[in-house]
């Protein structure tokens, strides 16, 4: 008799699969492959910002780029008066009477660009002071500074009647009369932007801080003195 091998677990189960035997899911593989392609483009972005600040910096070696050079030129006086103006008081005292400022003045700005590329300047605010007291405000309009040129901006400042009382009003008073000298002072920041192959740099602020005295009888500029972010120019 020859042998036959017994039949089969599935042939006996009518060709059924086993219970055990299972298959993966169909979509594992899908995510697999989706993860797979975030981290080739993660890996590929991060690889072009390197490759993009590196070539930033080795343009901003190569160029140099020097802070931008603001200062000021001169200074007209227009016109300067000052009048004396009694204070509401009961009973008016000598130092009960104040002073009325009127004054313009032209000042003139000088930009100088050293460097290889453009710098585009924001618009500018400078205050004139007398004793910490604000006297009247100019405005210098924004501009584009080609490289390694000059420029001259200048704008002028309108004091209308601003009242100073008592001692301020005094000391006034004496500067222009008794010593034909009264001291000024001009403030202002200056916001500046280099921009490098079309793109714009942060933001470098300029710090102006001038200490001018005028004198009423001629009614002229006798003293100028600027300091340049804390340093004299």
């Amino acid at each position: 008799m020859s042998s036959r091998p017994p039949p089969s677990a599935n042939a006996v189960n009518g060709g059924a699969h086993h219970p055990y035997n299972h298959r993966y899911p169909p979509h594992s593989s899908s995510k697999a492959s989706f993860k797979g392609c975030c981290c080739c483009l993660f890996l590929l972005f991060s690889l072009l910002f390197l490759i993009i600040v590196a070539a930033i910096l080795v343009i901003v070696l190569a160029i140099k780029p020097k802070k931008p050079e603001f200062d000021l030129q001169s200074v007209g006086v227009q016109y300067l008066g000052i009048n004396s103006t009694p204070t509401p008081t009961p009973t008016p005292t000598p130092t009960s009477y104040g002073a009325s400022v009127s004054l313009a003045i032209r000042m003139l700005f000088t930009a100088t660009n050293d460097n290889k590329v453009g710098i585009k300047y924001d618009e500018s605010k400078f205050t004139v002071m007398y004793k910490g007291i604000p006297l009247g405000r100019g405005i210098v309009p924004g501009f584009y500074q080609p490289a390694h040129s000059v420029r001259q901006v200048q704008t002028t400042i309108v004091v209308d009647r601003v009242n100073l009382l008592q001692t301020d009003a005094a000391d006034l008073l004496r500067d222009a009369t008794m010593n034909d000298r009264v001291e000024l002072r001009v403030l202002g920041d200056v916001g500046a932007k280099i921009r490098i192959l079309g793109f714009t740099s942060p933001g470098v602020e300029v710090s102006v801080d001038c200490a001018i005295v005028i004198s009423p009888r001629k009614q002229a500029l006798t003293y100028k003195q600027c300091g340049f972010e804390g340093l004299s120019v």
